[in-house]
């Protein structure tokens, strides 16, 4: 009692921000401007209040020492964070939907003919299985005049016979200069000459199937002559490396869902959303009007749309599910595709089309990019300050942080409370804060590293391909990312002993900082604890994507009953019910859209019976078509905080290798 008593005037801003919150946030709708605008206001000015005590209360006096120099150093730092998230939170306070002007405008160009439209799939090295999928998703697509063309960079007969077998276009190159913008605009040579060119050309990386309706709700946006791109949200029928490797595939998103459903659309009500390459829809007129795909970044995509800008044509953004892909199922792919995206901003930030550059943008433009350059360059470096800072505080006694709890409380925690509400109201729950931590310290160090290269030498560098496919079904523990993480857990745990072990007393005059530090610390060991988790990759099961139990038709030698098909790939399926079946048996299963497929029974269970399909080659496909192309997004786009906290639970029963 009496230490609350102690902390309660500290504590009345933080219990002002949760009432005001509890109580409020619930009546309201989050695509309210007026409430997202008070809602990002308030956490923004908390955010500099807190940084205000930061420079007058606990840093070190200004002169050549090493707690000054250190303490100044990561306050700035801090500081250019806080600089970043404003303007995050100031792109946060509006929000659009452009649902129902695609309603509105469906089938514009009525009663003439529909526009021809090219579907260009760039791929380079990736495997048979997922080119199959994304070219019979195109081939699929309802739109009438529809074109599909398959770039290959790879120069693979393979797949070439592969295009002949589906009835796709092939293309091949004899280099490889530009990487995907060189391939596509190889490409755009060979349209140009054709009798009819497109009207539009729609891009799709090699792991991306889009839906049937792709097309359709697209296009319906170009009924404004300036819009000069589409771009629709990216969604992943498989899990990345933190929901795969910590057993949260069913209650947490995936680490790019904040971006997608809530940063796009809030940056395209501001006319700022930017093209991200796959699952996107271009005008050809528009393309021809820049001279194809600039090469200029290796992150082509933001740059297109610049590029768009500056000749007067829009990007907007649907946010609807309408294609679903692969996201890198290995975290070194992870954390190289996340790198690559780092160092095509920095590029494009030092390159003529760059925020200070003398070009044409507007200024909301240059404001944009700037947003972009703070988020990569600051957040990741911060992050990796903030595992640093209490080992410079147990090691050699340098007071980075002079904060008394009390103040901390008062200035600290208020501003934390309304930024976790502000982020989470506007996301629906998408930030969790150990999670939302671990996703950017395993980027981190590899991301910084962008940032310093990026910016001193911005030219010269070659397009890393993320990979995708190959096998995964063996643990395998990802040593090159887990071994600094561990190094660094352990000086961490190392320093709350470090004094008592070695007699070594520093002369500190931190107060109660130390109790500040100390909390610091151990938070630290619970965000390296889960990251070093998520570096020891589990096996995968297959990345199909899950469908809704549906009644199927049957048929077997003892006669035809109806089953629960409650599993469907292309190899196999399970079902539950139906007639009685036994190991060996064949039969037939009359799957809707796709026929009665062959089928033998591997395994016989109490809850059901595992079929190994052998469709002909239409069935294959028209299985790829349904299980890949149907509406709504695959994979999971909410969190569910109870079944979180049991999935991490149930991660940690099961060891540090996941047995």
């Amino acid at each position: 009692m009496l230490l609350l008593g102690d902390y309660s005037a500290a504590l009345a801003p933080t219990l002002v921000v949760l009432g005001l919150a509890l109580v409020i946030l619930p009546l309201c709708r989050r695509d309210d401007p007026v409430v997202r605008a008070t809602l990002c206001v308030i956490a923004s000015l908390l955010a500099w209040r807190y940084m205000a005590w930061r420079f007058t209360e606990t840093v070190p006096d200004l002169d050549w020492t090493f707690d000054a120099l250190v303490g100044w150093g990561f306050a700035l730092l801090e500081a250019t964070t806080l600089l970043s998230s404003t303007i995050a939170f100031m792109i946060l306070t509006r929000t659009r939907n452009r649902a129902q002007e695609a309603d509105d405008n469906a089938g514009w160009w009525r009663p003439g003919p529909a526009p021809v439209v090219d579907v260009l799939i760039a791929t380079y090295n990736e495997e048979e299985p997922i080119l199959e999928r994304t070219i019979a998703g195109a081939l699929a697509l309802r739109h009438p005049r529809t074109r599909v063309w398959v770039l290959d960079d790879g120069q693979r007969d393979w797949l070439r016979a592969l295009c002949e077998r589906l009835g796709a276009n092939y293309l091949a190159r004899t280099d490889n200069a530009h990487a995907k913008a060189g391939n596509i605009n190889a490409a755009f040579a060979t349209l140009r000459a054709l009798d009819r060119p497109p009207e539009f050309v729609a891009v799709l990386d090699a792991d991306f199937v889009p839906h049937k309706d792709f097309l359709d709700r697209a296009l319906a946006l170009f009924h404004d002559p300036k819009v000069g791109l589409v771009q629709t949200p990216q969604h992943f029928f498989n899990q990345d490396p933190i929901q795969q490797n910590l057993g949260l595939g069913r209650t947490y998103p995936d680490e790019q869902r904040f971006f997608f459903d809530h940063v796009q659309p809030a940056r395209d009500a501001w006319g700022l959303a930017f093209c991200c390459g796959t699952s996107s829809v271009m005008r050809w007129g528009a393309l021809e009007a820049i001279g194809g795909f600039p090469v200029g970044s290796v992150t082509e995509d933001y740059l297109i749309t610049l590029r768009l800008q500056e000749e007067g044509f829009a990007t907007v953004y649907l946010n609807e599910p309408l294609t679903e892909g692969l996201a890198p199922e290995g975290l070194g792919e992870y954390i190289t595709q996340r790198g690559r995206w780092c160092l095509g901003l920095m590029q494009i930030v030092r390159g003529p089309m760059g925020p200070f550059a003398r070009n044409r943008l507007r200024l909301r433009d240059r404001i944009g990019l700037v947003d972009s350059f703070l988020f990569w360059a600051t957040t990741y470096p911060f992050r990796l300050a903030c595992l640093v800072t209490p080992l410079a505080y147990w090691y050699f006694g340098i007071t980075v942080v002079n904060a008394p709890v009390a103040g901390v409380i008062a200035y600290f925690l208020p501003y934390f409370v309304a930024v976790l509400f502000a982020v989470n109201w506007v996301s629906g729950g998408l930030i969790v804060p150990v999670l939302n931590d671990v996703s950017q310290l395993l980027g981190a160090k590899e991301i910084s590293k962008a940032v310093a290269i990026g910016i001193a030498q911005p030219r010269g560098h070659k397009f890393k391909v993320t990979a995708k496919g190959g096998d995964r079904t063996r643990v395998v523990v990802q040593w090159p990312i887990l071994r600094p993480l561990a190094i660094v857990f352990v000086l961490t745990l190392g320093g709350l002993f470090f004094s008592p072990a070695t007699d070594v007393v520093f002369d500190r005059d931190a107060g109660d900082g130390k109790w500040v530090i100390l909390g610091w610390t151990i938070y630290n060991l619970v965000v390296l604890g889960v990251a070093m988790a998520v570096c020891v990759e589990l096996p995968r099961a297959s990345s199909a994507p899950r469908i809704m139990p549906e009644r199927v038709l049957l048929h077997t030698t003892a006669g035809d009953g109806n089953a629960w098909l409650m599993r469907l790939t292309t190899e196999d399926a399970w079902l539950r019910g139906g007639p009685f079946l036994a190991p060996g048996d064949t039969c037939e299963v009359a799957i809707e859209g796709v026929g009665r497929v062959a089928a033998k029974v591997t395994r016989v269970e109490p809850s059901g019976s595992a079929l190994a399909l052998m469709p002909d080659e239409p069935q294959r496909t028209a299985l790829l078509v349904r299980l890949h192309t149907r509406e709504g997004a695959a994979g999971t786009t909410e969190t569910n905080v109870g079944g979180l906290f049991t999935d991490l639970a149930l991660r940690a029963s099961r060891g540090w290798m996941g047995r």
